[in-house]
């Protein structure tokens, strides 16, 4: 019988498939290498096909959509309530996902374009520059201090002391001690020229992008919001409103009960890390002008 719902099962090189028919039935269980699995799918009927959202699904998202199936993602959380009890091995694990996908009211993961995910790319490697830097900031004031010397916790105010602090004329320092500060300012400057670098490649996306535009347009947004935001949910079709997008940013209301009565106070950010670009200080979200 026809295949019309398939769990595929991602990974480096060993790929496991698992697919029904319109009854539910098993009808396929086969284990693929990665060279085989195009060719596999490029024989195979128009089907549902599922993916975990892990590591590669984006990929192979676009590779089996141009094939013309149509491609469901599904977040691992999601997947887990699934998997029979036992062992947990490939087999399982594309039976469960074949099993999420099959559910009327699950929520899926938007797939992502090339464009998305340089802009993710830009925005993952100038997060951890960032943190980089402030990890080596708070390494050398931590030194300094062993030497009585404190600074301003701002990289700024450590950019402009540092380089009077391993000058010959001062002598709170010693002459090995300056030479290795000397070294630390160096590579602290590195690191600011290239986060200075990456912050030029995302004004550039921001200029290039109508969406990041029209998201900057609101108070408040920048190049760096606003292309975190594109960058996530694209033009926001995903979600019905903003109290959806704000629920999935982990932005949630504080319930507190008492006697039988829920009291709703102030936001408070809880889950995805994008919610620190993707909102303002008071929690508010901001997604309103992002939907199409």
């Amino acid at each position: 019988m026809q295949v019309r719902i398939v769990g595929l099962d991602i990974a480096k090189n060993v790929f496991q498939i698992h697919g029904v028919n319109a009854k539910g039935c098993v009808v396929l269980r086969k284990r693929l290498r990665r060279s085989q699995v195009t060719d596999f799918f490029a024989n195979l009927p128009a089907c549902l096909v599922g993916m975990e959202a892990t590591r590669g699904a984006h990929f192979w998202a676009r590779i089996l959509g141009s094939l013309g199936h149509t491609v469901r993602l599904v977040a691992p959380k999601f997947v887990k309530p699934y998997l029979k009890q036992g062992a947990k091995n490939d087999p399982n694990d594309a039976a469960a996902i074949c099993e999420a996908v099959s559910r009327p009211h699950m929520r899926f993961v938007p797939q992502k374009t090339i464009e998305q995910q340089d802009l993710q790319c830009i925005h993952r490697f100038r997060s951890r520059l960032v943190g980089c830097r402030t990890q080596l900031c708070n390494q050398i004031r931590g030194l300094l201090a062993e030497y009585g010397i404190e600074i301003p916790a701002h990289v700024s105010q450590l950019r402009r002391t540092l380089p009077q602090l391993t000058e010959e004329k001062d002598d709170r320092l010693s002459s090995a001690a300056k030479s290795l500060f000397r070294a630390l300012y160096e590579e602290l400057v590195e690191i600011e020229v290239r986060v200075s670098h990456l912050d030029e490649k995302v004004v550039q996306a921001f200029r290039q992008s109508e969406q990041c535009q029209r998201i900057g347009a609101i108070e408040g947004v920048g190049p760096v919001t606003a292309t975190a935001v594109v960058a996530a949910i694209a033009n926001g079709s995903t979600f019905q409103n903003g109290r959806q997008f704000a629920a999935w940013l982990g932005l949630v209301p504080r319930q507190q009960f008492q006697r039988r009565q829920t009291a709703v106070t102030r936001n408070y950010k809880k889950g995805r890390s994008v919610s620190k670009n993707a909102t303002d200080s008071r929690g508010t979200v901001r997604c309103g002008p992002c939907r199409q």
